[in-house]
Formats: C-alpha cells, structure tokens, sequence
C-alpha cells in the first residue's frame, strides 16, 4: 500500500492506492498517524480515487483518523471514492463524521 502524503493549497492530501483491508490498514494508519502526529495539519484530506477495494477496515481507518485529526483540532475529509466504495462509507454512517467529497 502506497500513501503519498502533499501539501495543497495548505490542506495535506494523504493519496492512497490499492486496497484496504485487514493485512494492510494497520500500515496505513501507522503513516497517516505519524504524519498527523510531527505535521499537526489544519486539514487532512484522505484521496480514495486510486483505491480498488475497501472492507471494513477502511471505515476503522477513517474513523481512528478523523480522532486524532480532532484532538490535534483539525479536520478530516474523504476525497473521490469509487461508487461502491462511497456507498460502503454511507451505509456506515461515516459521512455523519467526516465530508466526502
């Protein structure tokens, strides 16, 4: 799994690619932490446009970020997810949290 973390127009975009899922979320939650953690960004956008496939992980994953991105008094949105994808994150009731956009 790949996350490539830039900075754009002051708003860190974390860019995924792959697949979320069990074997690999605690990998990209590892990153994503640490990035939040030393960078203490206003705003954090998640870009789902290249993931492939998400389970429930994913949901744990936006959810544990959207945590600390409130501790850290920031921000949290979801960017560009697959339909299918977005219809996973609705019926969770994950946008009640963070924006998807």
């Amino acid at each position: 799994m790949k996350v490539d973390i830039k900075n754009e127009d002051g708003i860190a975009v974390a860019e995924l690619s792959g697949e979320i899922d069990h074997h690999n979320a605690k990998e990209i939650r590892t990153q994503l932490d640490k990035y939040i953690i030393s960078a203490q960004p206003r705003r954090l956008a998640i870009d789902f446009t290249n993931i492939t496939f998400m389970d429930s992980s994913g949901i744990g994953l936006i959810m544990g970020r959207s945590k600390i991105m409130k501790q850290c008094g920031g921000k949290l949105e979801v960017r560009s997810p697959q339909p299918y994808i977005r219809r996973v994150m609705k019926l969770s009731g994950i946008e009640r949290i963070v924006k998807i956009t």
